[in-house]
């Protein structure tokens, strides 16, 4: 009688070992950067549909047909203890949470580092 357990065995270590690499694959880590941005240039970059588009599910007092899938960007200087967390959730939301629908800005290159910095130093202002 033929045996399923080593071709089961192998199948499971084999999945065990792709969800490893795809998580660590997946956890790019953001570069070093000079994050003082120009908040103006920032705000530019958040508002243009075809860049930043924060808009598109952010609501941001003041600005023109806001979103409401993700949070309002509001006191985030005590959401977030630092400059670079804030940089860091940008750059890729889906670290701390796998099923975030926001895009990753940094790591997918969506925005040049200058254009990244000056967004992270806007959103911070606010």
């Amino acid at each position: 009688m033929l045996s399923l357990r080593p071709i089961r065995a192998s199948a499971i270590a084999l999945g065990l070992g792709l969800s490893t690499l795809a998580v660590v694959a997946a956890a790019v880590d953001m570069p070093e950067l000079d994050l003082n941005g120009d908040a103006a240039a920032g705000k530019a970059v958040a508002e243009d549909r075809g860049k930043g588009n924060c808009l598109a599910c952010h609501m941001i007092v003041g600005a023109e047909s806001p979103g409401a899938i993700g949070p309002a960007l509001i006191a985030m200087q005590t959401r977030y203890p630092s400059k670079e967390a804030l940089a860091r959730q940008i750059w890729d939301a889906t670290v701390k949470a796998p099923e975030a629908a926001m895009p990753p800005f940094g790591k997918h290159e969506i925005l040049s580092n200058q254009e990244f910095a000056d967004v992270v130093e806007y959103i911070w202002t606010l």
